[in-house]
């Protein structure tokens, strides 16, 4: 990520986003909740990213059906790229996980991960093995199975070559792996797989969207839900549209709309059923009656045996016109639960008794037990918020300010609960915290709300570390995040090696106030999660930010990676930024550690920062540096403590704001590089675009200009006009400004075009036609051979000669849709391919268009130049010099 900064400053002034508030509520939430009462079975997909969710399947289980679904997605979608900001890397990593929980509130499901990080894209399954710890992915995937305990797996994925993608062919090997050996505690026994149990589903599946004519099932989730008033198919276009940075908004479609899969192995014991199945869930019991066989202790069997009946009062009471009918058979259906799952958490196995069978809020014993814990705590929660919605009571949690300073701050937060319904309710006590980011408190004032009153009571919490994704807590280990425990296999005392991973990242709760009340005599829980600051914001109207915890300073510098010119006298202000987080003004002091070779105007600075204040400090730095790396590095000192990192903020309206956490530290790119005097560029950014300010660190001119202003702009200024990666396909204003790009190379200028996707097949848009096949010709490994196609052409040999030097130390890839085909007009400067893969030519053409150059390159600058590789930044400038031949 570039600019740290510039992306600060900018995303501060953006109006702050709304917490998502996807759930129904009222009588369709109650309607919803009560028909899911007593459902126990559960349905797990499996793929390996963000948007590889068969989101129409998910909503039709989760919503339709009732039924207690998830999906795993082995990454975090960091790979990818961004259509909606700059962010790249694991910071596009917490993005798409936003994405994936806001998707989830929207279908119902649950959503898990493992701890593999997205590399990019990789050809095949051994490709991905080679960057992926197959054993310790293995681990991941069986925990979640043993956690989530399904009764039925669909993997999205073949696990064959035909599914393109060698993560996509690895979720699918190791969804099938999981399916074979998540009951076998002897080649994993619970230790590896963070202390849970073993587990056993009944059936596996392959998902069929595209693929219909092999499927053994179909579902319609075009089906309409007359209480919600749309259709599954409706509700998963609202789910799959919150993929925004992959530009994924989607219809929503009404009628028919099937869904396949295909039935690939089974342990339901009548083979005859299998074969002829009509169901999903064919062969497997969805209630209580599953456990009708299992050996209980009285008070749990008693309970249990009652359940059916219970849940039938339920039915015959519920109108969703008066929803205090259900009130008193709800309260009955949760006290037998809670009798029920209270005898079991009390003694997991019943042999056992020291051993409980829940540890942080995920049932770790194994076989029947773990599925009726399981089943238990689905059928509790939702008759919890069932009851709450009948008897009209809701909880929030608001606190003064959304920001409080770790290890030095206690926050006061409002927890208020309503009583809207029509019947008294008893407050029995709140608990309010954090996973590990606040410690816990709790207020103790049993009291009766009446209807149509309010109870507030104000606790403190106290911070107790900064707030930040728990996978990136440490150090990433190669393509494997590192959250703490690397091995994710040992139970220490009562912990598990990576707990969140059990729990599903829609139960990771930074923040939560628990309420604890008694409706017609039935312990109910209230979760309020996240504690907000809420305002009124004069355009967005009510806007909640969820409460967290930062350092009490936060130091940053402009940039994580910058270049500079070797040899060559450098001259430009390192501005330091400065953030308290505290509710007093506090004396910062600021240094800067700089390499050999460089001095700063200053050794140290102090200021006083506000309360809740913010500055720049400047340092002006002088001196020469050789080729290779270096570092400028900053600390603060206040109140005998010293401060060595910061965040950016990460805030867009559809998903939560995060913070990505890096050192006050640039690392410095010193490149031998030539730049002709007179370039002057004019740039057009595109989509994840972060290439203009390293261009200005190379000593290039750059301006800047918007997509909407090309139709306008004068051009005649610049001597080239660079096109940011995939801008023809974010911006129609470009596509409609194109014939002026055209000209101004016509009449002498340099167009250097950076990729898109199949819309630079269009006619109209490139000078003259390519193709590119589908699927597209890519090259993903990053240390593929490039060979020279003519050593003395223009281009590889001025202002900076290319050699096969300039191509060491790439990241992530080489180019991406690359033409398969170009008209002859187009000369190629190179020729790469993956190992065994057929050679491409398509990486740079250049082409004559009237008295200037027209440039088309696949090459992934916008990773190589925000990366700092020193090559790449050697051979654009070549491109954008195209025209200016000495």
């Amino acid at each position: 990520m570039h600019g740290l900064a510039r992306v600060f400053l900018a995303v501060s002034l953006l109006a702050a986003p709304r917490l998502l508030i996807a759930q129904e509520r009222g009588a369709a939430a109650l309607g919803e909740e009560v028909r899911g009462l007593g459902v126990t079975t559960r349905v797990l997909m499996i793929g390996a990213h963000p948007d590889d969710e068969d989101t129409p399947l998910l909503a039709w289980l989760a919503r339709g059906q009732r039924v207690e679904t998830a999906y795993l997605s082995l990454t975090r979608g960091d790979g990818g790229q961004n259509l909606i900001g700059r962010e790249l890397g694991p910071a596009l990593g917490m993005i798409r996980t936003q994405e994936l929980l806001a998707a989830r509130r929207l279908d119902g499901a649950r959503q898990y991960f493992t701890r593999a990080y997205d590399f990019g894209f990789s050809r095949n399954a051994e490709e991905t093995f080679s960057q992926w710890d197959r054993e310790l992915l293995l681990r991941d995937v069986v925990s979640v199975v043993r956690a989530f305990r399904p009764h039925v797996i669909v993997a999205v994925f073949s696990g064959t070559p035909r599914d393109g993608h060698g993560h996509h062919q690895v979720s699918g090997i190791l969804a099938r792996e999981a399916f074979d050996v998540a009951g076998d505690t002897v080649r994993l026994p619970s230790r590896a797989t963070n202390g849970v149990g073993a587990w056993t589903p009944a059936k596996f599946y392959r998902a069929r969207r595209f693929r219909p004519d092999d499927a053994t099932l179909r579902m319609n989730v075009g089906e309409y839900d007359p209480v919600l008033g749309r259709s599954y198919a409706e509700i998963a276009g609202e789910s799959r549209s919150q993929h925004r940075s992959q530009a994924f908004g989607a219809l929503q479609p009404k009628g028919v709309r099937w869904d396949y899969v295909r039935l690939e192995a089974s342990r339901i014991s009548d083979p005859a059923a299998a074969a002829s199945e009509r169901s999903l869930f064919d062969g497997v019991s969805g209630g209580w009656a599953r456990f009708g066989a299992l050996e209980l202790p009285r008070a749990i069997r008693g309970a249990m045996d009652s359940l059916p009946a219970a849940r039938a009062a339920v039915d015959r009471a519920l109108d969703l016109r008066a929803p205090a009918s259900a009130v008193a058979p709800l309260a009955a259906y949760v006290r037998l639960l809670r009798t029920a799952q209270d005898s079991l958490l009390g003694s997991a196995d019943f042999r056992a008794p020291r051993r409980p069978c829940v540890i942080f809020y995920v049932p770790v014993c194994a076989g029947a037990l773990g599925d009726l814990a399981v089943s238990l705590e689905v059928d509790l929660e939702r008759a919890e918020r069932a009851l709450l919605n009948a008897a009209g009571v809701s909880v929030e949690a608001l606190a003064p300010r959304p920001l409080v300073a770790a290890a030095s701050d206690t926050l006061p937060v409002a927890v208020e609960v309503y009583n809207r319904g029509e019947m008294p309710v008893v407050l029995e006590g709140i608990t309010a915290g954090g996973d590990e980011t606040f410690t816990r408190t709790e207020a103790t004032a049993p009291r009766t709300i009446l209807p149509d009153s309010v109870s507030s009571d104000t606790l403190h919490l106290w911070s107790a570390r900064p707030t930040l994704a728990w996978w990136l807590a440490h150090p990433r280990a190669g393509a494997m995040f590192n959250p703490g425990d690397s091995q994710g296999d040992t139970l220490r005392g009562s912990l598990f090696g990576v707990r969140q991973l059990v729990r599903g990242e829609d139960r990771v709760r930074t923040t939560a106030a628990v309420v604890r009340l008694r409706i017609a005599d039935a312990p109910v829980r209230a979760i309020a999660s996240p504690i907000v600051h809420k305002h009124a914001d004069p355009s967005e109207g009510e806007v909640r930010r969820p409460v967290a915890s930062v350092p009490a300073i936060t130091v940053l510098l402009e940039s994580e990676i910058e270049y500079a010119p070797a040899g060559r006298p450098i001259d430009r202000t390192v501005r330091v930024w400065l953030q308290s987080a505290t509710t007093r003004a506090r004396e910062v002091t600021v240094s800067l550690t700089l390499p050999q070779g460089l001095r700063a105007d200053s050794a140290r600075r102090t200021l006083t920062l506000p309360p809740n204040g913010r500055a720049s400090v400047p340092f002006r730095v002088r001196g020469t540096l050789p080729a290779g790396w270096s570092s400028i590095s900053a600390q603060a000192t206040s109140d005998g403590a010293e401060y060595r990192a910061g965040y950016v903020p990460i805030e867009y309206p559809h998903i939560a704001p995060q913070r990505y956490y890096g050192p006050a530290a640039t690392h410095l790119s010193v490149v031998d590089v030539r730049v002709p005097p007179g370039l002057r560029v004019a740039y057009i950014p595109g989509a994840g675009d972060n290439t203009p300010p390293m261009l200005e660190q190379l000593g290039v001119p750059v301006t800047v200009i918007d997509t909407a202003a090309i139709a306008t702009a004068d051009l005649s200024r610049y001597t080239t006009i660079v096109v940011g990666p995939r801008a023809y396909e974010a911006s129609y204003a470009l596509t409609a400004a194109n014939r002026r790009i055209l000209e101004f190379a016509r009449r002498g200028g340099t167009v250097v075009v950076q990729y898109g996707q199949y819309e630079m097949t269009r006619p109209g848009i490139m000078p003259y036609p390519i193709t590119i096949a589908r699927p597209h010709d890519r090259v993903t490994r990053e240390d593929a051979p490039v060979a020279i196609l003519d050593p003395a052409a223009p281009l590889v040999r001025g202002p900076n000669r290319i050699t096969a030097k300039d191509f060491e130390g790439w990241v992530q890839e080489r180019a991406l849709y690359m033409p398969r085909t170009f008209a002859d007009q187009y000369t190629p400067l190179f020729e790469m391919h993956d190992p065994d893969e057929a050679p491409n030519r398509g990486a740079v053409l250049v082409a004559p268009v009237g008295r200037g150059t027209y440039v088309y390159t696949t090459l992934s600058f916008f990773r190589q130049l925000p990366a700092g590789v020193p090559g790449a930044a050697r051979l654009f400038v070549n491109l954008l010099a195209a025209a200016r031949r000495e």
